[in-house]
């Protein structure tokens, strides 16, 4: 957040240590540090009133999903707003409750208002809000992100942001980083957290777990010896990667707005990182053994929860195509990044 309202406005790997730190104590509470943190980068977006009236409580907590799967209509005052989103993490929490929409006539079609806003990401009232009940899930399941709705809520003017295309209104570095590639960041440093986790709960049990019809302890075959070699290897590599690249971004962003390559860094980082951590975490389940099954001991929630996060739209495995792209040099829409 913005000092200008109260916020630390701490620096990107200060935030992303955070995320880590709360996501190696459970994944789900990591989880929703993430997207408070993010979200809370839009108060840099919103006009002075609105950005103070949301984040000026010490005690507010936003949440949301960004992706355009409302429909909003141009009224006098604001905009009259009608969808449903997924993903709401850590909603039943918050203060205010966002939803990305697009701008639409009276018949649904697209089209912008006359001052240019086509596709707002609008700030709701909790209480305008509907939680729906579906988030039966395999992990993370203490996120709450169930699925959530509005309907015909008038939201009133400039309570809104556009960080994909306005300038922030607050000028800073860490207001220069894109809004995807800060969420596609503090995923990964959930991820990291887990296989940390992973890794020191593998250690802890190889001391004393001796296999059926063996003399030695696990820490005592070669194999898991590998495996927690190659586990450490794989999350620190990828958290050293990310650090070098926010290093470089945020210098770049003193300067001025970042280039398309520096965003695609950031994303390539991010996406390697969390692929990179849920590798550590399947070695370190696999070498459990049996024992890595049961509820009583936090691995088996660990796995659950290093392969949600994989599935996050920002780090899935499908975004190295387009990252891939840029390399090679190809024609890429890079508005994504």
């Amino acid at each position: 957040m913005p000092s200008a309202y109260g916020g630390d406005q701490l620096d990107v790997v200060a935030v992303l240590d955070a995320i880590e730190a709360a996501s190696y104590q459970d994944g789900s509470l990591g989880w929703c540090a993430m997207i408070g943190a993010t979200t809370s980068l839009l108060a840099a977006y919103l006009p002075p009133r609105w950005a103070s009236e949301i984040y000026g409580d010490p005690a507010s907590c936003t949440g949301g999903h960004a992706q355009p799967l409302g429909r909003a209509v141009a009224v006098d005052g604001g905009l009259r707003v009608s969808g449903q989103w997924q993903w709401g993490s850590g909603s039943d929490h918050c203060t205010f409750i966002g939803g990305g929409c697009v701008v639409v006539d009276g018949d649904g079609q697209r089209t912008p208002r006359a001052d240019g806003l086509a596709a707002p990401f609008v700030f709701f009232e909790r209480a305008e809000v509907e939680l729906l009940d579906t988030w039966d899930v395999m992990g993370m399941r203490a996120t709450g992100s169930t699925d959530f709705a509005v309907r015909d809520v008038l939201v009133p003017e400039g309570r809104w942001a556009e960080p994909h295309l306005g300038a922030p209104v607050v000028d800073a570095p860490l207001y220069r980083f894109p809004f995807t590639a800060a969420l596609a960041l503090g995923v990964s440093a959930v991820s990291v957290g887990l296989a940390r986790r992973a890794c020191d709960e593998l250690v802890e049990l190889a001391g004393g777990k001796r296999p059926a019809q063996s003399s030695r302890t696990l820490a005592e075959r070669s194999v898991v010896q590998a495996d927690v070699a190659r586990a450490e290897v794989a999350y620190r590599s990828a958290r050293a990667f990310v650090r070098e690249q926010v290093a470089e971004t945020w210098r770049a962003a003193e300067d001025g707005p970042l280039t398309d390559r520096e965003r695609r860094n950031l994303r390539l980082a991010a996406t390697n990182a969390t692929l990179r951590a849920t590798h550590a975490v399947d070695l370190m389940y696999e070498a459990a053994g049996g024992s890595a099954v049961y509820r009583t001991g936090p691995l088996e929630r660990i796995f659950r929860d290093a392969h949600v996060a994989t599935q996050h739209a920002m780090v899935a495995p499908r975004t190295l195509e387009v990252l891939g792209r840029v390399a090679l040099g190809l024609p890429t829409d890079a508005s994504s990044f």
